[in-house]
């Protein structure tokens, strides 16, 4: 009980100097959370060079904002659906909005389910951010996410078809960009 009550008491005054714009607590929480949430923006972006500036926008409006955060619930949560909040916006300003109907999209199915299954989280990685800004959202927001289309098409201003449709195009491009890459290194 009493750990648990220091603990608390510890992160209460972390926050605290987090509001005060204390240095050494911004760096602090930069240099500790700075794998976990890059790992985030990496996903949502074509680049590493774009993954900075993602996390560093992020980290500007964590600073902003860190006294609405609730002492006791999940700090790198909280951070977490800043980033993810941020390239929604991101992707709302450098997207056009396309509406592209459901039964245009299709489904490719490979011959080779264990393609995918070997490849490595560098090889996925690489290739999900060759995707479009707008099939990336879409991909990261509903299955990393776990947003639903409702919800995607209301954070992206599309319709639910077109990111239905959207998530489709991106796991068959996903699928295509693997099974070709995995086919190349095994010949």
């Amino acid at each position: 009980m009493d750990l648990s009550i220091a603990i608390e008491r510890e992160e209460r005054d972390f926050i605290r100097a987090l509001v005060r714009r204390e240095r050494w607590a911004q760096q602090a929480l930069y240099e500790q959370h700075y794998p976990t949430l890059m790992a985030v923006c990496l996903r949502y972006t074509g680049s590493e060079d774009e993954a900075m500036d993602l996390l560093h926008e992020s980290f500007l409006k964590v600073f902003r904002h860190i006294g609405k955060y609730q002492t006791g619930t999940s700090l790198v949560a909280w951070m977490r659906r800043i980033v993810v909040n941020t390239a929604i916006d991101q992707i709302r300003k450098n997207t056009r909005r396309r509406t592209e109907d459901l039964g245009v999209a299709y489904d490719i199915s490979s011959p080779d389910p264990d393609a995918i299954s070997q490849c490595t989280e560098q090889e996925i990685l690489a290739a999900v951010q060759e995707l479009s800004p707008t099939y990336r959202a879409v991909f990261n927001l509903y299955v990393l996410e776990g947003f639903n289309h409702k919800e995607i098409a209301d954070n992206l201003g599309i319709n639910e078809s077109t990111s239905r449709s959207n998530l489709v195009k991106a796991r068959a491009r996903l699928q295509e960009v693997l099974t070709a890459k995995h086919y190349r290194y095994d010949r």
